[in-house]
């Protein structure tokens, strides 16, 4: 899309730029001076974080693990125009308690964690869902490139790939782009919809997060609804299904889900906030993961994959 790049627009391509195309080799002591991507979002200012709101979370409780221990995960739901018809089906579901007393179902090595309904395939068994959830077609994998924010056309690009002629971090979110479209790409801690073989697209019962490398074959294949900002470990560590995709075999190795609810209806969550990507620490900490030069490093990369560059998210100080 055409727009005039803005003051810090321009500052943050020359950042970038810079950082990309000065001379890989540098001296060991120059190299001590450099900082690294945490010490830069460590160092950003107060005015740079954005709350999410808590409204636009979705809180999964599991039963605590063997040591007794708590375990929650915190999945930011994605902003419009992403997979808004599914989202608020995800809404009503989590007001009807629907997830509350089934399992996670599935941990699949170097691929994905999936919860919801062990019965859903046997109709006999499968829990009744709520009344009025959205039918969603296929189409809605993608959003019209025209219904982003004026963010999208001013963010720093990171360049095409194997997957997408374009990719962008988009007000907070990695995102893939043509010409006409746009979609969220499978991330490392991305939250997807499960559903059987098209037509079908999935009503968002079944979830999975991304666990293992970004499987970007799934990009616009599956509707993506949020992303793990917090716990992912809780997920992440589950240990792995021994039948076929990585289903637990039987139903005591299923992980119990306590209680699955929308953010703003849990009392005493902390505030979240993220790291505003049109900020100046953002893009310094961007070209910072794409061309490491701090003591550590030898080799600067020169580039970086949109999955590589994790939105920094915090609780509020």
């Amino acid at each position: 899309m055409p727009g005039m790049m803005s003051g810090f627009d321009r500052f943050a391509g020359s950042v970038v730029a810079a950082m990309m195309l000065a001379p890989v080799a540098m001296a060991r002591g120059d190299a001590a001076a450099v900082p690294t991507p945490p010490e830069i979002v460590a160092a950003a200012r107060p005015a740079e974080w954005v709350n999410v709101a808590s409204a636009d979370l979705l809180v999964m409780d599991l039963a605590p693990d063997a040591a007794g221990r708590a375990r929650r995960v915190v999945i930011q739901l994605a902003p419009a125009p992403f997979a808004q018809g599914w989202i608020a089906n995800l809404r009503k579901l989590a007001a009807a308690r629907w997830w509350d007393g089934l399992s996670v179902n599935r941990a699949q090595d170097n691929y994905v964690v999936q919860w919801g309904d062990p019965d859903s395939d046997t109709t006999a068994k499968a829990k009744a869902l709520p009344a009025g959830l959205i039918d969603n077609g296929e189409s809605a994998y993608l959003a019209p490139r025209f219904a982003l924010p004026a963010e999208a056309d001013q963010a720093l690009s990171l360049g095409a790939d194997a997957y997408a002629p374009d990719t962008r971090i988009v007000a907070g979110w990695p995102v893939g782009l043509d010409r006409d479209h746009a979609w969220l790409l499978h991330c490392y801690g991305m939250v997807g919809v499960g559903r059987d073989n098209p037509p079908d697209t999935g009503t968002g019962a079944e979830l999975y997060a991304v666990i293992g490398q970004a499987p970007r074959q799934l990009d616009r294949n599956i509707a993506l609804v949020g992303r793990v900002i917090e716990g992912i470990e809780v997920l992440s560590t589950l240990p792995r299904g021994t039948a076929a995709l990585g289903f637990y075999a039987s139903a005591g190795e299923r992980v119990p889900i306590t209680a699955i609810r929308i953010g703003s209806d849990v009392p005493g969550l902390p505030v979240y906030q993220m790291l505003a990507t049109n900020s100046a620490t953002f893009a310094r900490y961007a070209a910072a993961r794409a061309n490491r030069r701090d003591r550590f490093f030898i080799a600067p990369a020169g580039g970086v994959d949109a999955c590589n560059v994790p939105v920094p998210v915090r609780r509020a100080p």
